[in-house]
């Protein structure tokens, strides 16, 4: 599902030969099937901020109105995760924005078809004629044929080479100009699994697709699962039921909304906002358009509680500040902390009344998968945020020996108990990720072998 700044929103230049890749859209194409070993593609995340400062929450909240609009296709992503797919054979590559709000993919060449193909998104548009090559998605996919489209005329992108649209199929519907009706199946008809990982950096390799199954070392915990929400327009994208709390506080009831790679922030209904800037004593910072709290006041929030189904996940006050070594870049100030929760701009009740965009991604492992319409959610050990703190104290402190870090790590790989038991149906997985970065290395019989690989983009490490 679960992926720049000067909007990312990438821009073709019209001289630029580019085309949209369909993937697996031929017959002779197949799907991506559920295999006993999975195909890993690395992504990177991109922040572009040639441009300067940019406002994150006006091109969010953008985006967030055309998403609502079905049809109306969306400005591209702010904050970028980046794949690299190879088309042609030998494979040139290209690199894409992984997008779970579009299903089409742009790249470039080959065969001509003849079938003529448009698209206008919110901040561009491209138009051109069908054509085959060879896809190429990491090492051991290849999709031969794929039917993709020359792209004689495009606007409105910049810094990339195109989209890899991971959506659901009824986003391709009216891309062919002929068949306006028709949908084209695509790579991600089965089953797609999608990391990133916080950081504070401005260019970091820190994410990867996995076609056709999961990454074991990427999560921990067991399975829940909820079926899709049928709530229009939420149900034309990845769209969940979830309700949230602050601390134990209801800031919004159960309602539809979408997990989508292509906002940054999370993005809540106005009432919802509103109930969270007063429990968190946050002020509206003018420069940035986002909730701001002191680095004092920071050590006042609490826990914000997404329920999804049975299960609950939480951010806890680490995953929700924006990087502190990334505020310049949007307009922000050092001596602040921004909170990256904020308003989708309507009230509760319209259909669409969250988007849990990348700085939830990035704390969760999610799997895309679309057979049978259900979402399925890994959990992990509630003490985490506990971990965070006393880890921080070791951090912190010289006199807290290390015989104390030992056996605070030898408790974690106690509590997690590994599900080995993963029911691959059609479902959208949030598999919890450490919010600080903790990676599995090993397979002891029921255990996870955990190492600390970094902390979270936090007040203490930012």
């Amino acid at each position: 599902m679960i992926i720049g700044f000067q909007y990312c929103s990438i821009m073709f230049p019209a001289a630029s030969l580019l085309t949209t890749l369909l993937l697996a859209l031929s017959i002779a194409a197949s799907p991506v099937e559920i295999r006993s070993s999975p195909i890993t593609l690395p992504i990177a995340r991109r922040l572009n901020t040639s441009g300067g400062t940019i406002n994150l929450l006006q091109h969010d909240q953008s985006r967030a109105a055309a998403l609502k609009n079905v049809g109306e296709k969306h400005p591209q992503p702010s904050y970028c995760y980046i794949a690299a797919v190879g088309v042609g054979s030998p494979a040139t590559t290209y690199y894409l924005i992984v997008d779970t709000g579009s299903s089409n993919t742009w790249t470039s060449t080959s065969v001509d078809t003849g079938e003529a193909v448009a698209v206008t998104y919110g901040s561009g548009s491209f138009s051109g004629t069908e054509y085959t090559d060879t896809v190429t998605l990491g090492d051991g996919l290849t999709i031969t044929p794929s039917r993709l489209v020359f792209a004689a005329t495009s606007e409105g992108f910049t810094g990339v080479d195109g989209i890899l649209g991971i959506g659901p199929l009824d986003l391709t519907e009216g891309t062919l100009t002929k068949e306006p009706d028709t949908t084209i199946p695509t790579v991600t008809d089965n089953f797609v699994g999608v990391s990133f990982e916080p950081t504070t950096s401005e260019s970091d390799a820190n994410g990867e697709l996995t076609f056709g199954g999961t990454d074991a070392t990427k999560y921990t915990g067991d399975i829940a699962y909820t079926p899709l929400t049928t709530t229009y327009p939420a149900s034309y994208y990845w769209g969940i039921n979830e309700s949230i709390t602050y601390g134990t506080t209801t800031i919004l009831a159960e309602t539809a909304g979408i997990v989508d790679t292509g906002t940054t922030l999370i993005l809540i209904a106005t009432n919802a906002y509103s109930e969270y800037q007063s429990a968190t004593g946050a002020t509206e910072d003018n420069a940035t358009g986002l909730l701001r709290l002191t680095t004092a006041k920071y050590d006042d929030l609490e826990d914000l509680n997404f329920n999804v189904g049975s299960s609950t996940y939480a951010l806890t006050p680490n995953g929700q500040i924006w990087p502190r070594a990334l505020n310049t870049y949007i307009g922000g100030s050092s001596d602040y902390v921004y909170l990256i929760v904020n308003s989708i701009g309507t009230p509760s009740g319209e259909g669409l009344d969250f988007i849990n965009g990348y700085t939830f991604l990035e704390r969760f492992y999610s799997v895309f998968d679309t057979t049978n319409s259900q979402v399925r959610v890994y959990a992990i050990a509630g003490f985490l945020h506990s971990l965070r703190v006393r880890w921080r104290e070791r951090k912190n402190r010289n006199d807290l020996p290390a015989t104390a870090v030992a056996s605070l790590l030898n408790a974690v790989k106690r509590a997690f108990v590994l599900s080995r038991h993963l029911k691959i149906q059609d479902k959208l997985a949030i598999g919890s990720l450490y919010q600080g970065k903790i990676a599995r290395v090993g397979k002891p019989a029921g255990f996870g072998q955990l190492r600390m690989t970094g902390h979270g983009e936090g007040v203490a490490e930012g």
